[in-house]
């Protein structure tokens, strides 16, 4: 027995994990796709119709066992994780904890259901980081490959080496289908806490009126960034045509430096902003340039970017404007 054709997601009310729901709703049956939250950085509603919703904390070993048990899905994707950067330098230990043993419960919940049932195959893809590279992301490595050496520079590059390596050992040791997934810089509707929904944000809020300045960080950085709708699209291809125990990165190829941001918002938003640094937007380290090659990735699926940083950036402040008028999105 392969277990049923569901679905199981982890970290559903995420940007990522949300957007896949609805994706995956244009293939199959929302009954047929479950997805798993706790904490969530979106609004639930957005996942009504979509999925059916199942609160799950992931640090929660017996949790995890007995949903996976209950849904024997056929194909599982672990987003569920401490996803911000910033966050890590706070709370290290909480970051290693949700990151590094949220994984290790969700392939312990496997390991166990295939010791009954040998046959019981799923796929797993695991959401990496090209946090995971870290040092690695110098102007002679670009764009990093995945044989790059893993120099993670914040507590939560370091889980997600973690979230990685364990991944791999799983396969190699106990034969469980998986891919990881080193995701570069993404964005789109519902993200939060990143520096495009953090400018889109900022931006909206001048436009209500309810601030003046435009704060920002260092400018300097260089980004490849990729829409949310494009990594989903990697994620269903890589559950379908994925080698089982490879990594793949997931990046966008042109790369921008974080000042040539404002001029695609103020074009998106009609407004002139003015520009004022902000010293508590400045992280402890901060990768120079992040760009990742994506060819393997290609060469196995046939994935490319299709959305503008433009249109990702419009449909971001769309999104921001349907839910200020309390409409769905």
């Amino acid at each position: 027995m392969n277990g049923s054709h569901k679905v199981w997601i982890t970290g559903t009310a995420g940007m990522v994990g949300s957007h896949l729901a609805e994706a995956l709703h244009q293939q199959m049956p929302a009954d047929q796709i479950i997805g798993t939250w706790h904490n969530p950085t979106i609004d639930l509603a957005d996942l009504t119709g979509r999925c059916v919703t199942e609160p799950l904390d992931v640090t929660d070993a017996k949790a995890v066992a007995d949903s996976l048990l209950r849904h024997r899905p056929s194909v599982i994707y672990h987003l569920a994780a401490q996803s911000y950067p910033t966050v890590s330098w706070q709370k290290p230990a909480e970051t290693i904890h949700i990151n590094v043993n949220g994984t290790v419960h969700v392939f312990e919940a496997v390991r166990r259901l295939r010791e009954h049932d040998p046959a019981y195959d799923p796929m797993v893809v695991v959401a990496c980081s090209s946090a995971e590279y870290g040092a690695s992301l110098t102007a002679e490595n670009l764009p990093i490959r995945e044989e790059a050496p893993l120099l993670p520079l914040h507590p939560y590059g370091v889980s997600k080496v973690g979230q990685d390596l364990l991944a791999f050992q799983y396969w190699k040791n106990f034969g469980i289908r998986c891919v990881r997934v080193r995701i570069f810089n993404t964005t789109g509707p519902r993200k939060t806490n990143d520096v495009v929904s953090d400018f889109v944000s900022r931006a909206f809020a001048i436009r209500s009126g309810a601030a003046n300045h435009f704060r920002v960080g260092n400018l300097n950085t260089r980004r490849a960034i990729t829409d949310v709708r494009d990594l989903v699209s990697a994620l269903l291809l890589l559950a379908e045509r994925g080698e089982a125990g490879e990594v793949y990165n997931v990046s966008g190829e042109r790369i921008y430096q974080i000042a040539e941001l404002i001029p695609i918002i103020e074009h998106v938003t009609g407004l002139k902003l003015a520009v004022v640094e902000d010293a508590d937007l400045l992280r402890p380290s901060d990768e120079p340039v992040i760009v990742g090659d994506s060819s393997r990735l290609k060469a196995r699926t046939g994935w490319q970017q299709r959305y503008s940083l433009e249109q990702t950036v419009g449909d971001m402040f769309a999104y921001l404007q349907q839910k200020a008028k309390g409409q769905p999105s």
